[in-house]
């Protein structure tokens, strides 16, 4: 409701000059014209009037032969027209005119149509404030409370409200009024009104009606349940004595068949008392909303509600998990994705068994049913049963054989998830790695998807142990990769080919030598650099016949490495050389052992033969092939490196780490009951309390401003404050006279703006001042009649920007949407490309993700990803591959991703620096 100093606001409409008819033409228009004719003259009269041309010498017409017509939409336009024009002459009277009109409201008021009854009372509620216009229809309006009709009875009530607000001398008795006549009032929307205005003002009253009709309250009408709903939240803010009343009041309500009521009710019910079973009653409110509303933003709003209902009161919601697995139900991802969230940290040792059983169940509609969104929602599944399983060991065996069926799954992120969780599984649970190998190996067949064969190869590669295992292995990858050596088998299928296409002449002897043929003259085209070409179609016959063999069925590995896919190839190798190695250690058939490893290297050079030859769609790469020689060149001296061990141990410590940091800070959090510390909040809040820098960095912060010949010396001091930059400029008056109204001004650059300007000083003879400003500026000078110019303030991003974490399916996310890369060629003088790492961390500010468990080891390749994250909030990203050449220096570049260019241009040039003249810089 506006309060009473609130003035009222009007539209201006335009409305041109040049048309707009004199003021004998208007009068003639309301003398003489019909109803339609005055409808018109009076909406321009009005718009005029709102325009600021008040017309006073119309009002007498307007009352004269407007007033007594009984159109309704005359009616409606008159008082428009009472609302905005002059009700007051210049010495502050109400003009004698005014009281012709007030008769003609009085006998409205009495009308016997309901409809001008109403409309006049609800214009009453526009001129509310004019307590001489209004004092005179009091009686009547208090008569229009009995009318038979309710739409009359309702304006009246707010009619009333809006005079009682402004002037209540006007109406005293009308809180007792509104009670007798709430108490005696039959249509929901008129007890609705009323208790309205008893809540505003009459809190006494208010409660007691409700305290009255308390046990009819789950059967009245959902206005007034909700009216109700908010007077009890507004008087139980003053320590209310019915509390006990009015929480069973409240949980009657979470039966309500309204869902706005039943979520207000949940919602106060869970502010009025921290007992468990209501706020169980309360969550199972929340859920049943959720379950049975149908829009999805209300279900997101509801969900919120319980996803901090249960933050607040831990396991008191346990019991209540596979009722909110039902909101699975719901067809919208984010709906699904935000109750999955709420199950996955519901969920503990008690209950994982029937989650994940639940899951199990979706996942397996997932592949039966072809429904809209199915593979996303399979994707969160998986997802969500790998994040329970590596939380609780009991059921990583249930899930896992589970999940590997959908290996072979043509969504090709659901067949990820699944390839990263058994891969962590098998990692952390040895007791599972045979049995999950051996159900890997049995699908490799099913494989579509090369990240997919590359995961399984490397799961492969590492965790198959025993001598039969290592064989069957090999036997199975031999057979998704078809005949070997594949070179060979592809040129004999092409060789086939051609013979059954022959004229089968005795040793070919006779057969025509293949020419391309033309099959169509040639014509003249427009090359996209504008010169012209001859077009022409040629068939030759032996491409067609290599299409054809490039196009029959194969086994899915070998269709892979045909289609370009060589770094899978390149794992393939890798794994290969693993398992040999292991064999040979375990082996004690040298026999065996050079069979093993003269097959797996016949295996990589048939993968780079082919990769050189017509077969394949693109040709293999440098780097694969270096791999895979590698693999080939040194068999028998690789050593195994158990990195992803390490790397999960670092993960996880990095994991505990965090939470026993925001335990901390939970445990540190005061409860209402206890006191407040004024001394430590006023501390927090003027940064008394944080960690004091040494004398020599205070002394780095430290910018000289003017000369030392200038009449004023002026140097500052630069410190960050939250999202402030804090200056203390120190003033020194090197004249020999008193300096008067000396002003220190600055002008910022870019979206930083100055939030408090210096004060005007006076300065005596050698005197100095300390002037401290907050502001968040980057360049400032003085300005004035006798100035001197400042030098630069120039502010460090470096300042901003904290060291971050992020898990790694969020740093790929963030590298592929971050659209502003900046790269940086590293040339430096450090032997070392673990301190040049450290030193690019220092001079950045932000933190390693790689683990440091994957970058041990000697050697002369290194490759890490950086995060940090600013105090605005933006995120940066950065990936350094660096490598040691023979002369001992450091090469490479680093690649520097964000959301906006100026952290890109700005870490890259910090690293630009710190190279300069191929020495560190110190920071």
């Amino acid at each position: 409701m506006a309060s009473s100093a609130d003035s009222s606001c009007y539209t201006v409409v335009f409305d041109s000059s040049a048309e707009y008819p004199s003021a004998s033409e208007l009068r003639s228009g309301l003398e003489k014209g019909s109803d339609e004719v005055k409808i018109d003259t009076l909406r321009k009269i009005i718009i005029s009037t709102i325009n600021g041309n008040h017309q006073p010498t119309l009002m007498m017409p307007v009352i004269q032969f407007v007033l007594p017509s009984r159109n309704k939409q005359l009616k409606k336009l008159l008082h428009f027209y009472w609302e905005v024009c002059p009700k007051y002459d210049e010495s502050g009277k109400l003009k004698q005119e005014m009281i012709l009109v007030v008769n003609a409201i009085r006998n409205d008021l009495q009308h016997p149509n309901e409809y001008i009854r109403g409309a006049t009372l609800r214009f009453l509620q526009k001129i509310a404030k004019d307590a001489e216009l209004l004092e005179p229809l009091i009686p009547t309006c208090r008569s229009c409370l009995e009318h038979r009709h309710s739409y009359v009875r309702k304006n009246a009530v707010f009619a009333i409200y809006s005079i009682y607000r402004e002037f209540e001398h006007l109406i005293p008795d009308a809180p007792e009024l509104m009670h007798t006549f709430l108490v005696a009032e039959s249509d929901s929307t008129c007890k609705r009104n009323a208790f309205v205005f008893l809540a505003h003002c009459s809190m006494p009253k208010a409660v007691e009606y409700i305290l009255s009709i308390q046990d009819t309250i789950p059967v009245l009408d959902e206005a007034l349940q909700m009216s109700i709903i908010e007077i009890i939240r507004l008087d139980c803010k003053n320590d209310s004595a019915h509390r006990p009343r009015y929480i069973r009041c409240i949980s009657e309500l979470l039966n309500a068949t309204s869902h706005a009521v039943k979520y207000e009710a949940a919602t106060t019910l869970t502010t009025l008392t921290q007992n468990p079973a209501a706020v169980k009653a309360a969550a199972s409110s929340f859920i049943s909303l959720v379950i049975k509303e149908s829009d999805n933003n209300v279900k997101l709003i509801v969900l919120d509600r319980l996803d901090t209902l249960r933050s607040k009161h831990g396991h008191v919601l346990d019991g209540l998990i596979m009722d909110i697995l039902q909101i699975l139900s719901s067809a919208d991802m984010e709906v699904r994705r935000k109750a999955i969230g709420i199950v996955l940290s519901m969920t503990s040792s008690r209950n994982v068994e029937e989650v994940v059983l639940f899951l199990k169940k979706q996942l397996q509609k997932t592949q039966e049913a072809d429904f809209e969104k199915a593979p996303e929602y399979r994707q969160l599944l998986i997802q969500s049963i790998h994040v329970m399983a590596i939380k609780f060991s009991e059921v990583a065996a249930s899930v896992v054989h589970a999940l590997m069926d959908f290996l072979g799954d043509s969504n090709n992120p659901s067949a990820l998830d699944v390839v990263s969780f058994v891969r962590e599984v098998v990692e952390k649970f040895p007791a599972l790695r045979a049995t999950i190998c051996e159900k890997l190996i049995h699908t490799l067949p099913e494989i579509k998807s090369g990240k997919v064969f590359r995961g399984i190869l490397w799961i492969l590669g590492e965790y198959v142990e025993d001598v039969a295992d290592i064989l069957t292995t090999i036997q199975e990858i031999r057979k998704v990769l078809g005949e070997i050596p594949i070179l060979a088998s592809e040129q004999r299928l092409l060789d086939e080919a051609s013979r059954e296409g022959g004229d089968g002449g005795e040793g070919g002897e006779d057969k025509e030598k293949e020419k391309p043929k033309t099959e169509g003259g040639g014509r003249p085209r427009v090359l996209a650099d504008g010169t012209y070409a001859t077009e022409t179609a040629y068939s030759s016959t032996t491409t067609a016949r290599l299409e054809a063999v490039k196009a029959a069925a194969k086994p899915p590995l070998r269709t892979l490495l045909l289609g370009g896919d060589f770094f899978t190839g390149a794992v393939l190798a890798a794994a290969l050389t693993k398992l040999v190695l292991r064999f040979n250690d375990k082996s004690a058939d040298p026999a065996g052992v050079n069979t093993l490893r003269a097959e797996a290297m016949l295996i990589m050079t048939s993968i780079i033969r082919v990769g050189q030859s017509k077969f394949v769609t693109v040709q293999i790469d440098e780097d694969s092939n270096e791999r895979i020689m590698n693999c080939i060149q040194t068999l028998s001296e690789l050593q195994h490196n158990r990195g992803y061990g390490r790397m999960l141990g670092a993960q996880e410590k990095r994991t505990l780490e965090k939470k026993e940091a925001e335990k901390a800070r939970q445990f540190s959090k005061k409860t209402a009951d206890e006191g407040i510390d004024y001394d430590e909040d006023v501390g927090r809040a003027t940064g008394s309390g944080e960690i004091q820098e040494d004398f020599m960095s205070n002394l780095s912060r430290i910018t000289q401003l003017t000369g030392f010949s200038d009449p004023i010396y002026a140097e500052a001091f630069v410190k960050m404050h939250g999202f402030d930059i804090m200056l203390d400029v120190l003033l020194v008056n090197q004249t020999a006279t008193t300096l008067q109204n000396l002003c220190l001004d600055f002008s910022t650059l870019g979206d930083l703006k100055l939030v408090e300007r210096p004060a005007v000083y006076t300065l005596g003879l050698m005197d100095s001042r300390v002037s401290k400003p907050r502001s968040k500026c980057r360049q400032g000078q003085d300005m004035g009649e006798k100035c001197v110019v400042l030098s630069d303030v120039h502010v460090d991003i470096m300042d901003y920007i904290r060291p971050g974490w992020c898990n790694e399916a969020q740093f790929r996310s963030m590298w592929t949407e971050f659209e502003w890369e900046n790269r940086v060629n590293v040339n430096n003088s450090m032997s070392d490309p673990r301190e040049y790492l450290k030193h690019v961390m220092k001079v950045t500010n932000m933190a390693c993700l790689t683990p440091e468990g994957a970058t041990s080891g000697e050697c002369d390749f290194l490759s890490a990803n950086m995060y940090a994250r600013s105090l605005f909030g933006e995120d940066a990203l950065a990936n350094l591959s660096i490598e040691r050449t023979e002369a001992g220096t450091i090469t490479g570049h680093v690649r520097i991703r964000s959301k906006t260019q100026g952290i890109a241009l700005s870490l890259g040039d910090r690293i630009t620096m710190a190279q300069k003249d191929n020495k560190p810089v110190t920071v």
